[in-house]
């Protein structure tokens, strides 16, 4: 650490003392300082001083600019006279007021400066050395530490009554200082009451809206429910008669009669899709629906997904691929909702692939002990912002295939809710116009509390 010195006082007077404290004001001002670590600077120095003076005669104060770890400072050491001792050991109850002022200076300068350190020897203190850092901006070269020495040099030393007049202006100022800092605390303190209360009637606001969301939310889940329920029986009366109809049950049809009955069978198929879906959102957002936990082989879940999927899939263009798995163990699960989530990923893809294939495989991830079910087309893709749209109820994408093949926009969000309902997650990979990859991931083992409690009895 390198030092420079700028400036030495002698301590043999009370006089003396005054002189230290304003050649500390005076180099810390000159040395970039604020006006409020000026006074710190001042106070610090002039009361480790007194105490020196007070033990005796021949003591020397020292201004000196150091550098330590890239940072300058100002460092001011005193060493005391020729008394018996200085900020040696605190006082004893019989040494009076007297010995104990030393030791409030010694308090006094470490609250007032960055560092204070005292020199012991033999049960004496030889020297007090109190450093405090300059702003960062207030650098010190040669030619600046030689132009403060001159103007220290050139500047008069006041008197006791105009050292006197100094410190009144300094308390002055920070009194003034101190009762505008009180001013603006009272007035943070009024805002931040004004921000509770508004805090507290936001969420008052807040929880009103959040039961008026639940209760319309409970409105919603019971007019779905019912709904659905009351438009199942119809429904499958429209599909029965439609296929009795195109079986020739009661005679033969032209053929504008059966085109026109093939109409009427599609859309009560399409419709009943959407009332099903309906119906299994509103029961899974009211918690209504159970998990039936059974072991489930993958190579037989396979097996029953190809033989339903068979029907849609067109041979000429399009290959269905179950790629064989290497888990042999059966897991733990709903084997029928993981089968209507599948069943939805496949009919998606061969919904939206020309050409190529899709392909369905199982893996087995032994350090998360997860099993992940994807599926993977080579059809149109998705682009990146459409990638959550597509998991949003009612949504669907604008594209050719989409409009040739429609759909209730239902399939998706229900099958990330019921992969929550199973503990699991939905993830999808896509590039668009070159396929995408749905993936269902489940648990090995269903956590107890997978398994609710029907509450809504049986569909009619």
């Amino acid at each position: 650490m390198s030092l420079h010195r700028i400036l030495s006082v002698a301590l043999d007077s009370d006089q003396d003392v005054v002189v230290v404290r304003q050649r500390a004001r005076q180099v810390s001002q000159l040395l970039g300082f604020s006006q409020q670590d000026q006074v710190r600077v001042a106070t610090a120095v002039s009361e480790i001083a007194r105490a020196a003076c007070h033990q005796g005669s021949g003591g020397r104060a020292s201004f000196l600019l150091g550098r330590k770890l890239g940072r300058q400072h100002l460092e001011v050491t005193i060493n005391p006279g020729t008394g018996e001792r200085l900020l040696s050991a605190p006082p004893g109850p019989d040494e009076g007021i007297s010995r104990a002022l030393p030791q409030l200076a010694l308090i006094s300068a470490h609250r007032l400066m960055d560092s204070c350190d005292v020199e012991p020897e033999q049960g004496v203190v030889t020297a007090v050395t109190m450093r405090k850092a300059l702003p960062p901006q207030a650098m010190v070269d040669s030619a600046r530490l030689a132009e403060i020495s001159a103007r220290l040099a050139g500047s008069p030393v006041s008197n006791t009554l105009q050292e006197l007049e100094q410190q009144n202006r300094e308390l002055l100022a920070t009194l003034a200082e101190l009762r505008e800092r009180q001013e603006d605390l009272l007035s943070l303190t009024r805002e931040l009451e004004d921000t509770n209360r508004g805090i507290v009637a936001l969420y008052a606001e807040i929880e009103d809206k959040a039961e008026r969301l639940r209760r319309a939310d409970e409105m919603k889940s019971r007019f779905l429910s019912n709904t659905s329920h009351e438009l199942r029986t119809p429904l499958s009366s429209i599909r029965a008669l439609s296929q009795l109809l195109l079986d020739r049950m009661d005679g033969d049809l032209t053929p504008e009669q059966e085109r026109q009955v093939e109409f009427i069978a599609t859309a009560a198929s399409d419709l009943s899709e959407l009332v099903n879906d309906l119906l299994d959102l509103a029961k899974i957002e009211a918690g209504k629906i159970e998990v039936q936990l059974a072991p489930i082989v993958v190579e037989n879940l396979f097996r029953a997904l190809k033989g339903m999927m068979r029907p849609l899939v067109d041979d000429g263009r399009v290959e269905l691929v179950f790629e064989p798995s290497d888990m042999l163990d059966p897991f733990e699960s709903d084997e029928g909702k993981i089968s209507q989530i599948l069943r939805n990923f496949i009919s998606n893809a061969l919904k939206f692939t020309e050409r190529g294939a899709v392909r369905v495989s199982a893996s087995y991830d032994a350090a998360a002990d997860t099993i992940a079910f994807a599926v993977a087309d080579t059809g149109i893709g998705i682009s990146p912002d459409n990638l959550q749209l597509i998991f949003e109820e009612f949504s669907q994408i604008e594209h050719p295939l989409q409009r040739r093949s429609k759909g209730t926009g239902l399939g998706l969000p229900l099958c990330r809710k019921l992969a929550d309902l199973l503990h699991g997650r939905v993830e999808v990979a896509s590039t668009e116009g070159q396929g995408s990859t749905f993936t269902l991931i489940l648990p090995r083992r269903m956590p107890d509390q997978a398994t609710q409690p029907s509450q809504d009895g049986t569909d009619s």
